[in-house]
């Protein structure tokens, strides 16, 4: 009694073993569909908003680490801070951190250049604001819209040199500090404010002897729900004991623990829309 597989002709048995070392091979190399540890998260259904301003970047380094080991995706504003090592945080030295960030597909906002603060709308249409970095830190001067503008714009310029990609038409006034007037001002010029959730503040940049790491942590897992915009800092200067060495990582697992997971502003409902289609005159 003859198998079937004998009764082929000999050509088309030696035709059907090729095509399954084809198939075998080209599902090993992913053209089927890969067979190496890929992402297939699905859709973030419950989803917190992780986002970075730039502080002196000590905790930079840890802070990429840890997104990376995570597999989370942040939002982060960039102004041009003073760093640990009297550098300045966009500057030639960080210029790779950035890149590499941009290539793992984080998002990116404007955080002021200068990291200005709005301090009051003046009678004559102008807006005082103090810069802490910069040639003008520590001074007080009027603003025009275009010059708040320009200013937004500055870490446009700067962020598509170090790394080829442009700023989302988003950004975030320092300290959270706005007016109408500001917000216009932003608006004119084709970027949207993204301030954070009062869950969502985590207390990076209070004085750690009162507010030690731990409490903050186990504040954050008990309040934080899905949707809170969170916020923390790439290195503050006044906390002595950091809060990302001993709190990122342990809050990103105690959210993924409670069913959270994270996405950047593009997904976010206030944002989704600007975020796809811009209305920007002055870019």
């Amino acid at each position: 009694m003859h198998r079937a597989s004998d009764r082929w002709p000999y050509w088309r048995r030696i035709g059907h073993s090729v095509a399954m070392c084809i198939v075998t091979l080209f599902c090993c190399i992913g053209i089927f569909g890969p067979t190496y540890a890929a992402d297939t998260s699905t859709p973030c259904a419950r989803p917190v908003y992780l986002t970075f301003d730039t502080g002196h970047m000590g905790v930079a380094p840890l802070v990429a680490e840890v997104l990376q080991r995570q597999r989370v995706k942040a939002t982060f504003f960039l102004a041009n801070e003073r760093t640990l090592d009297n550098g300045s945080s966009l500057d030639d030295r960080w210029a790779p951190w950035w890149k590499a960030r941009a290539e793992e597909g984080h998002l990116f906002g404007s955080h002021t250049f200068d990291h200005v603060y709005w301090r009051k709308d003046l009678a004559d249409g102008r807006m005082s604001m103090r810069a802490t970095a910069g040639s003008d830190a520590g001074r007080t001067q009027e603003w025009t819209a275009a010059d708040y503008c320009g200013e937004l714009a500055r870490v446009d310029a700067r962020f598509k040199a170090m790394t080829g990609h442009t700023l989302a038409p988003i950004f975030r006034a320092p300290g959270g500090k706005t007016s109408p007037r500001l917000l216009a001002a932003a608006r004119s010029c084709g970027y949207l404010h993204v301030p954070w959730t009062a869950a969502g503040f985590l207390g990076d940049e209070l004085p750690s002897e009162r507010y030690p790491n731990r409490a903050l942590l186990e504040k954050a897992l008990r309040e934080i729900r899905p949707g809170d915009i969170l916020l923390a800092h790439l290195g503050i200067w006044s906390r002595q004991d950091p809060w990302a060495p001993a709190v990122l990582e342990p809050l990103i697992e105690g959210l993924k623990a409670k069913g959270m997971c994270f996405a950047t502003l593009r997904d976010h409902p206030d944002y989704r829309s600007w975020l796809a289609t811009p209305v920007n005159p002055a870019r």
